[in-house]
């Protein structure tokens, strides 16, 4: 990496670094509170449902916009929401204020998702991709592991506020330490004039994706992952800290344990050929058999193996979902379907999170989850049969 371009992915790392301080503290701080797994899934449900339903919005918005300009406004936004947010809970208290909090700030971190990855792509296409993708990956992967400690950490001895002060003060440094990159500057060009109007690119994504051969299938699958990631996220801080007993920094290490998870899955993935098929039904499998471990419950062990397996394979599975893509979606027609995509595969994500409000009780979802388990089956049954014959 040469040294002029540290600051683009040390604004990468602290980006990353504030949004896992505050997906760790949001439904811990939600359960201490409320005492009731029910209250952080449907925190999780308001977190999530703007974050998936904006990005075909921000997909567009990329298009048509700089996306230096789009990135620096979402940090901006998260860093304004995270002060409104403290200041409500100041003013007037109440666990709505942090459930806010959580569903304002996804909307931003779409677009900022998708303006970075425009960036990574334009910014350095005088370097081998592969390379750069690497360190991205690797600053990322740093502000998974660290969030969760260092936010269990601060929490033993600061008040929960404190910690979103802090996320904020992260998100106003990686934006400083953005514009110390020189790289902006090349950045910065006119973006392209679109005459086409948003709404007829976004029903012309609609229609591919229910053209083009396989996306479908592929949305189901994705969406039968996607059930089980966020009913594990939703009831993850109640079932660690309440039905197991745990401490708080036994689930941040749990955390950091599904990040190292990840990084070994990838490195497998890089190292052994499987073909696309194997690849999506082992990566599918093993989450089903993650989400089986984690609903049976019967030991915290059992609970953390099933975890590791979810958030592992998780990313073997987006490997296998990002190259179908690839594969079926024409050039041309990449972002927009794309954006289109993502947000039909992470809709059932919200759904988890409103399944646990309503069925989970206390601090034990296991009935929500081995039942979800049992959906994404027949799902990857059903979905995978069809590729075979």
């Amino acid at each position: 990496m040469l040294l002029r371009d540290r600051a683009f992915f040390a604004s990468m790392f602290l980006t990353v670094l504030a949004d896992q301080i505050l997906l760790f503290l949001v439904p811990l701080v939600i359960f201490q509170i409320t005492g009731d797994v029910a209250w952080t899934g449907l925190a999780f449900f308001f977190e999530t449902l703007p974050r998936y339903l904006t990005f075909p919005v921000a997909g567009i918005l990329c298009d048509r916009f700089s996306p230096i300009l789009l990135l620096r406004i979402s940090r901006i936004l998260r860093a304004v929401v995270c002060a409104l947010g403290i200041a409500g809970q100041v003013a007037f208290g109440g666990v709505w204020w942090l459930i806010a909090l959580s569903a304002l700030v996804g909307i931003p971190t779409t677009q900022g998702m998708i303006a970075l990855e425009m960036l990574l792509v334009r910014a350095f296409s005088d370097q081998r991709f592969e390379k750069v993708a690497s360190y991205g990956q690797l600053a990322s992967q740093m502000g998974v592991m660290l969030g969760p400690l260092i936010a269990a950490y601060l929490m033993t001895v600061w008040p929960w506020e404190l910690v979103v002060v802090l996320a904020t003060v992260l998100f106003l440094l990686a934006d400083a330490a953005f514009w110390m990159w020189p790289g902006h500057k090349r950045m910065e060009a006119a973006p392209e004039r679109h005459d086409r109007h948003p709404v007829a690119d976004l029903a012309h994504a609609l229609r591919l994706v229910w053209s083009l051969p396989g996306l479908m299938r592929a949305i189901l699958q994705a969406a039968g992952v996607n059930l089980i990631i966020g009913a594990t996220l939703a009831t993850m801080a109640a079932m660690m800290t309440g039905y197991f007993h745990q401490s708080e920094q036994a689930y941040a290490w749990l955390q950091v344990g599904g990040a190292l998870a990840t990084l070994a899955v990838l490195s497998l993935t890089a190292h052994v050929h499987l073909s696309l098929q194997v690849m999506g039904v082992t990566a599918y499998t093993m989450i089903c058999l993650g989400a089986l471990l984690t609903g049976v419950g019967l030991h915290p062990l059992l609970y953390v193996a099933g975890f590791l397996l979810i958030a592992g394979f998780d990313k073997m599975f987006n490997i296998y979902v990002r190259t179908l893509r690839k594969e079926i979606i024409p050039p041309a027609e990449f972002g927009k379907t794309t954006g289109v995509i993502i947000c039909l595969n992470n809709l059932s994500q919200p759904l988890a999170g409103i399944l646990v409000a309503v069925f989970a009780s206390g601090d034990d979802a296991r009935m929500v989850l081995l039942s979800l388990a049992g959906v994404m089956a027949v799902l990857g049954v059903v979905t995978f049969r069809i590729r075979s014959v």
